[in-house]
């Protein structure tokens, strides 16, 4: 049965790889001379294409709730991070979305070039204080001059399933700042898409959206802690 697995992953990064390729091309090109929001369409066409073709591949079903939770003002979303898949599925439904990644990944030829044209928030994560300094400027920058959303995941990296790691207040500390709805997201990606391995597995990655949380009156602490209790919470919850 793993070698099965194996020859469908192998099957599903032939056309992933493709798309990515192409698309990043495109973005890094064309996408240029067009508007951020129609920019990132374009550039996560690959996102959109990838979902399915991981389904048709190796099994992988999705199942969403709360999209209607997702704000229309700009919001910062605080997701949880387990594989690479919810990378590509939110910034393909978040759009128009700033996401605050490691800036090594804008050196990756081709994939980096196109990245990098959604105006990414790219920090040095060896600078913790420089880090944080880079998501506050232009994380508000984001938000209330370019009326883009802000992805953060507060994990810092990926966190397989089971496993728990230490929320890092920035995105909680950006809401407040800037005084914009916080929207927690919620998912079990990792089980089917599990973080440095190449094979996948079926099974139905369930991605839950909050309703967003208003965040007068918290500190960035308490603010990152309802987060974290929400998504205890919910992911026990699901199959």
């Amino acid at each position: 049965m793993k070698a099965i697995y194996l020859l469908r992953s192998l099957l599903f990064y032939f056309g992933y790889l493709s798309a990515i390729g192409v698309f990043s091309l495109l973005g890094c090109t064309v996408g240029w001379l067009l508007p951020m929001r129609q920019r990132q369409t374009l550039v996560t066409t690959a996102n959109q294409l990838i979902v399915p073709w991981l389904g048709l591949c190796c099994g992988v079903k999705l199942k969403v709730e709360g999209l209607e939770n997702i704000p229309e003002e700009p919001f910062v979303a605080l997701s949880k991070h387990q594989s690479s898949w919810e990378t590509y599925y939110l910034q393909r439904t978040l759009r128009p979305v700033s996401t605050i990644l490691k800036r090594e990944l804008l050196r990756i030829p081709v994939f980096g070039w196109g990245l990098a044209t959604t105006a990414p928030i790219a920090i040095n994560r060896d600078n913790p204080r420089q880090a944080l300094r880079d998501v506050m400027e232009q994380g508000k920058d984001r938000l209330l001059n370019k009326k883009m959303n802000v992805l953060v995941y507060p994990e810092g990296t990926r966190v397989s399933p089971g496993n728990t790691r230490k929320f890092n207040r920035s995105g909680a500390a950006l809401a407040i700042a800037a005084g914009v709805p916080v929207l927690p997201i919620c998912h079990n990606a990792g089980t089917c898409w599990p973080a440095h391995r190449i094979i996948k597995y079926p099974g139905t990655i369930h991605v839950v959206f909050s309703k967003a949380i208003d965040p007068k009156g918290y500190d960035s602490k308490a603010l990152t802690d309802e987060v974290r209790n929400w998504m205890d919470v919910t992911l026990k919850n699901l199959p």
